[in-house]
């Protein structure tokens, strides 16, 4: 059987087929960004002659995980060697990162198939939609979908704010990475039937950063009619940065990189490799590694994104969009290499959850070791830390979603544990190969025990993204989610529909942390 050929807008290319299902990697939607195109709005590409062979993934974009992180001293999360992360594929980094990948089981043959659209997490600041746990194969193979993967400008080279240092000129700069998502979405519209998809019936779907940025696109006009369901995977994003915020930052980074407020042309003359060191280099003073994650986001810069995403959901954008949202029980502080768990004592424990929370600490580790019964200090500290955080903003997002939309929200909590670590909890990271239908691509998932649950996981992925409704025969009743009953699915063995699970966990969070 020949290679596939689709034609796109901007020309044909060639793919592969595996397993029945036609594979075209590294197609660009967008021009280079090096040089004077460098932090600014991407341009779409250059169309081109002839069949173009999209047989290879495209470059990722320059980041942290990149050659600045590994000349860097700070230690990298050992949670990365257990999820298969700590050495990404062997695929180039470079400035003409704008592509994305296709898989599909037909091309331009009418089926209008969903268009599951995945972008990948790191934060802002490192992933790509070329590892290895994003794969779409056992996704279009199981739901008969179109499943698209995409790389984005992520670091310095695509959320320095420049507005108020540069004016006009360099609008949109501190949202660069957020509007190549954009120009993404619209090449979907533009080609989802040249591989047998529907352009009216796509899905944004990410875990972590991916969730974060599904959550900014759900509040940004541009982004608005490029898809119709929307899934947020353990990263709900209630507030990105505000101009001052990013302002400050930038002023220190030009300050790194030698560069004057009046002199932001020279910013496409450096040399890249400098631009992500200047990075790591402000990280590695302020703060560390966590502080590199958090430096590099969106804006709400009153123009591209005009609001905050949990005020714009509030006033009612994207109000016609159905959403899934959700996190997983252990979210942070066990999210590492079971040998790497802290010693964590009472003593630590409540010194954790003072940061936290200052007020009534002996009543909020009391609330917890009822609902958590005969857990360690460790794990104390994981489900506390998660509740007051992701579990929090998740719930809050839901709740702003609601009050500003007629469409349904839909809630579920990951709370399965792998016989390889389970130690682990359920942390950060877990919904990826479940929720993807690759339970090979991390080594705790890499067992015939996570296969039931990758199988309901991943269908109700691909139902949410056919219809809005996760439902299907393999699950109990879900019903979607109100204030009033909190309804959500437990996704374990077995699965459970529980209306408000932790509820005392949640009602003296809620109270303490002033959420509504």
């Amino acid at each position: 059987m020949s290679d596939p050929v689709a034609d796109t807008t901007l020309g044909k290319v060639r793919g592969t087929e595996v397993r029945g299902i036609r594979v075209f990697k590294g197609i660009p939607y967008g021009a280079p960004t090096d040089g004077a195109n460098r932090c600014r709005p991407p341009r779409r590409a250059e169309p081109w002659t002839g069949v173009r062979d999209s047989l290879a993934f495209g470059p990722s974009s320059p980041q942290m995980m990149g050659p600045a992180m590994g000349a860097s001293t700070m230690p990298r999360p050992a949670r990365m060697d257990l999820f298969g992360l700590s050495d990404p594929p062997d695929i180039d980094q470079s400035e003409d990162c704008l592509v994305l990948n296709v898989w599909t089981p037909g091309v331009a043959d009418g089926a209008e198939r969903p268009v599951l659209f995945r972008i990948h997490g790191g934060g802002f600041g490192a992933g790509s939609g070329s590892w290895n746990w994003h794969d779409g194969t056992n996704l279009a193979l199981r739901g008969d979908v179109v499943v698209v993967t995409v790389n984005h400008r992520l670091s310095p080279l695509g959320y320095v704010y420049l507005d108020e240092l540069g004016g006009p000129e360099w609008a949109g700069a501190g949202n660069a990475g957020m509007l190549d998502l954009v120009l993404a979405l619209e090449w979907v519209r533009d080609n989802a039937e040249a591989f047998g998809g529907n352009p009216d019936c796509v899905m944004i779907f990410g875990e972590s950063g991916g969730a974060a940025k599904v959550s900014t696109l759900l509040a940004m006009p541009a982004a608005a009619g490029l898809f119709h369901r929307a899934v947020v995977q353990s990263g709900a994003v209630r507030d990105v940065k505000t101009p001052e915020e990013a302002t400050g930052f930038a002023e220190r980074y030009l300050t790194e990189l030698g560069i004057a407020p009046d002199q932001l042309d020279r910013l496409g003359d450096l040399p890249m490799q400098q631009c992500l060191d200047a990075h790591m280099t402000l990280a590695q003073n302020e703060g560390g590694f966590q502080m590199a994650m958090m430096m590099m986001w969106p804006v709400a810069d009153g123009h591209v994104l005009p609001a905050q995403p949990g005020d714009a959901m509030l006033a009612g954008a994207s109000s016609t969009i159905p959403l899934l949202i959700g996190y997983t029980r252990h979210e942070l502080f066990m999210a590492q290499a079971p040998e790497d768990l802290p010693d964590l004592d009472d003593a630590g424990l409540r010194a954790m959850v003072t940061s936290l929370v200052p007020d009534r600490v002996d009543e909020v580790i009391d609330t917890f070791r009822r609902t958590n019964p005969g857990a360690s200090p460790v794990e104390l500290a994981a489900v506390i830390s998660t509740q007051a955080g992701s579990g929090m903003a998740t719930m809050e997002l839901a709740r702003r979603k609601l009050a500003g939309s007629t469409a349904p929200v839909y809630s579920y909590m990951l709370t399965w544990r792998s016989p390889v670590a389970p130690e682990l909890g359920s942390p950060h990271g877990m919904c990826v190969p479940l929720t993807m239908d690759n339970i090979h691509s991390a080594q705790w998932s890499n067992v015939p025990e996570a296969q039931p649950l990758a199988d309901r996981m991943s269908q109700a992925w691909i139902n949410f993204g056919t219809s809005g409704d996760p439902s299907h025969a393999d699950l109990p009743k879900w019903a979607p989610y109100s204030l009033d009953e909190r309804a959500t699915m437990m996704f374990d063995d077995p699965c459970a529909a529980v209306d408000d699970p932790f509820g005392e966990e949640r009602a003296i969070l809620q109270e303490l942390l002033g959420y509504e």
